[in-house]
C-alpha cells in the first residue's frame, strides 16, 4: 500500500496558491495584481486553519484555567479563538477575491443571477 506523502506547510501553501491562481486566471492585469497578495494571504490562512483544526481535534475545544488560588474553571481553548478569528478573516479575503472576479467567471446561482439582473 503506497504511503501518503506528507507536505510541509510551505508546500501546502504553494499548492493552495496555484489552485487559487487557476480560479482567477484570465483577469485583467490590474485586477490580477490586486489578487496576487489576497491569494497569498488566503492560501496561508487556509493551510493554517487546517493545522489549527488538527490541533483542536487532538487537544479539545476547552482548556482549564487557574487565576490565583480560588478562581479556576474551563474556558474556550485559545486555539478555538484563533480558529474563529482566522475563519472570519479568510471569509473576508475570499469575498474580496470573489468581488474582483468578473460576473461571467462566477458560477450561476441565485445571488449571481440577482447581481446580473441589477448590475446594469
Amino acid at each position: 500500500m503506497p504511503t501518503k506523502k506528507i507536505y510541509t506547510k510551505d508546500e501546502n501553501v504553494k499548492k493552495e496558491i496555484r489552485r487559487l491562481k487557476k480560479i482567477f486566471a484570465g483577469l485583467d492585469k490590474n485586477k490580477l495584481a490586486i489578487t496576487e497578495s489576497l491569494i497569498e494571504v488566503a492560501a496561508f490562512m487556509r493551510v493554517s486553519l487546517d493545522e489549527i483544526q488538527s490541533a483542536i481535534n487532538e487537544k479539545g475545544y476547552t482548556e482549564k484555567y487557574q487565576n490565583g488560588a480560588n478562581q479556576s474553571g474551563v474556558k474556550q481553548s485559545s486555539l478555538v479563538e484563533i480558529h474563529i478569528a482566522m475563519t472570519r478573516n479568510l471569509a473576508t479575503v475570499m469575498k474580496q477575491l470573489v468581488d474582483l472576479a468578473p460576473l461571467e467567471k462566477r458560477k450561476d446561482g441565485k445571488l449571481v443571477a440577482f447581481q446580473r439582473k441589477y448590475a446594469t
